[in-house]
């Protein structure tokens, strides 16, 4: 890329972080965004408004092969922002690259492996994130952003801020989750954060890549083939609340969930009953079989 292509293609990217801002778009989506038009910069070394339909095409078309289906659609809705709000030109992205028509479940750990996965976990900060993601059906974001402010031991609930959507919601905090949660605040007593990054030079929350690595080496370590992340910990609350006869309306809520429809999939399981939230999600947390300890 010549030096003009060069400015034209860095003032394009400006522009499209200027508007994803107007637009009032969540800092996660600014940065997914933005990152669309980076990787087609890079990927073709010229300005983005030079690429033609055939150029789209190709781009796709290798992004399907090396990238995850999220990360394709990311970069579609990515780019068709880009050409609509910065190029002002219609993009027809349902020519170029379709949503794929799989509808696959997650795999679901049982309450046993669950208790193992986070019993085997090699560090402290990591098996209560762990529990806290498990017992509280918390996204990973969620967790780490968890600050001190939000645990109300008196009403024994836990207020998530800015989720997904950027809707506050409210969760019922079992009461081995508190104890769990003050032990290791106990070990680091950050002002703010509940799991602060382990670097104390950045005033930051854990990093999320630690986290995952933690899991994969402690489900590797405990034999469990099923594909897991830290998301499966909330897949597997969800299964287990509705196991427990827990309605699909509060799972719904303390999920966080637009539609019904969302959380549904998880009824293949069990048949639903009415049962009262606190109960089911104390219940949830007190039967983990945990093999460690910790004085509160």
């Amino acid at each position: 890329m010549n030096a003009e292509q060069q400015l034209r293609a860095d003032v394009l990217y400006k522009q499209q972080l200027t508007n994803l801002k107007l637009q009032g778009k969540r800092p996660a989506t600014i940065d997914a965004y933005s990152r669309a038009v980076r990787r087609i910069i890079h990927h073709f070394d010229k300005a983005p408004d030079t690429l033609s339909t055939d150029d789209l095409k190709q781009y796709f078309a290798q992004l399907l092969n090396t990238h995850s289906w999220s990360t394709v659609r990311v970069d579609r809705n990515g780019l068709q922002f880009f050409f609509k709000h910065v190029l002002h030109r219609e993009w027809e992205w349902l020519n170029i690259v379709k949503p794929q028509q799989n509808k696959r479940l997650p795999d679901i750990l049982t309450p046993q492996e669950v208790g193992l996965l986070i019993s085997f976990t090699h560090q402290l900060r990591y098996q209560v994130c762990f529990l806290t993601i498990y017992s509280l059906g918390l996204r990973l974001g969620e967790a780490l952003n968890l600050t001190v402010g939000d645990i109300d031991s008196q009403r024994m609930l836990v207020h998530i801020r800015n989720a997904k959507g950027g809707k506050d919601r409210f969760i019922p905090l079992p009461r081995r989750t508190l104890y769990a949660l003050r032990y290791f605040w106990q070990t680091h007593k950050h002002p703010r954060f509940l799991f602060p990054s382990h670097n104390r030079v950045v005033d930051n929350f854990m990093d999320r890549g630690g986290v995952q690595k933690a899991m994969r080496v402690v489900i590797n370590e405990c034999g469990i083939t099923k594909s897991i992340s830290p998301h499966n910990l909330r897949h597997s609350y969800a299964t287990h609340l509705l196991e427990q006869g827990l309605d699909l309306r509060s799972v719904q809520h303390l999920l966080g969930h637009n539609s019904l429809n969302t959380t549904a999939r998880y009824t293949h399981l069990t048949e639903i009953s009415r049962k009262n939230t606190s109960q089911a999600i104390n219940q949830l947390a007190n039967e983990l079989t945990l093999m460690w300890e910790m004085k509160v």
